[in-house]
């Protein structure tokens, strides 16, 4: 019996999901909020806005209805942006039994409640089982069968396991973490590296600056996890650096076509609109900046970049404010803890 899986978002992930599935051989209903984006896809085949150039195969039930979307589906996977995601679980949930599992492929962090989209989950759904998909893993790629890694999270290791073998296939490789806090702000916060990989690229920097950023960029994501209570050993993996590195070096990815377009000295919303989809890095600067206030943790780059796109700061004095920072010891924690003798 075919395994019946229901995916809520038809924006470019969501379509490759929905396709990476139902290639696999499950019964795939795929829900878009947009009647008139649905009568296109049905006219030409492919999800143009989103996902050009991809056919989508006509097995997949493409519907409006997200009732119907999640009828009597073991698996309902979420793709739809972080600051939506309460709106539609909360419309989703009498539609939902608890025996259904809940895979959010989506990255951001809630703006205001700070929550991330496990915590929202628990609080809408608090029976469900829940996992998170999360790693480096383009749409566009995915879709074409390029070969992709990413990990499968949750707190219960037989769920892991499961979702890990519900998706994995010859050219998408799931591995497991129990560590659900760490893959979420790791596939969150490298988006907000990426918008300033882009606006140095925008800036006309180099790779050496790139570096720079996503170095240490890394090692503010992985100093607020931790006090947060993820597993270090998280953002050196796929969900972490993996993630980091192909946000931050891609033209697939809209946050670092964004901060290009930021660099150049284009509108912050002349910049969205100009990408065409949601830039999740955007709001997830608002939330990691509040964030680093709440736990008391240095994140220089996200603090410029929050001045950048929220107090209107020009983007190369938040270089020089960078660069210019009081001199460091690059291991700043093992340099207090006195670990070398120097």
């Amino acid at each position: 019996m075919k395994r019946k899986i229901g995916v809520i978002g038809g924006g470019s992930w969501g379509t490759a999901i929905a396709i990476l599935l139902l290639n696999k051989g499950y019964d795939v209903n795929l829900y878009l909020r947009d009647e008139k984006q649905l009568e296109k896809i049905r006219d030409s085949g492919e999800n143009a806005k989103y996902l050009p150039g991809i056919p989508i195969p006509e097995d997949i039930m493409i519907t409006t209805d997200l009732e119907k979307s999640l009828y009597e589906r073991e698996v309902v996977v979420t793709s739809v942006p972080s600051q939506v995601v309460r709106n539609v679980l909360n419309s989703a949930k009498k539609y939902i039994n608890k025996e259904q599992i809940i895979v959010n492929v989506a990255k951001g962090i809630e703006n205001h409640s700070l929550l991330r989209i496990s915590q929202i989950v628990e609080e809408i759904l608090p029976n469900n089982k829940f996992a998170a998909l999360s790693g480096p893993s383009h749409a566009e790629e995915v879709a074409r069968n390029v070969p992709t890694a990413v990990v499968a999270a949750s707190k219960e290791k037989n769920l892991a396991e499961y979702i890990q073998d519900v998706f994995m296939t010859p050219y998408f490789r799931v591995y497991t973490n129990p560590d659900v806090i760490g893959v979420e702000l790791g596939g969150s916060l490298k988006n907000v590296i990426a918008l300033g990989a882009g606006i140095s690229d925008g800036l006309g920097y180099g790779d050496n600056t790139k570096a720079a950023l996503m170095t240490r960029g890394i090692i503010e994501i992985s100093r607020l996890g931790g006090k947060m209570g993820a597993n270090h050993g998280t953002f050196s993996g796929l969900a972490g650096i993996g993630d980091l590195i192909v946000t931050c070096t891609s033209m697939h990815s809209r946050n670092r076509r964004a901060g290009i377009l930021i660099g150049q000295g284009v509108k912050i919303e002349d910049a969205v609109k100009r990408v065409g989809m949601i830039v999740e890095g955007i709001k997830t600067t608002e939330s990691a900046y509040e964030l680093s206030l709440k736990y008391n943790v240095p994140m220089p780059i996200t603090k410029e970049i929050y001045e950048v796109l929220y107090r209107g700061s020009d983007v190369k004095n938040s270089v020089y404010n960078l660069m210019l920072r009081d001199k460091k010891h690059e291991m700043e924690e093992a340099a207090q803890e006195n670990k070398y003798n120097w």
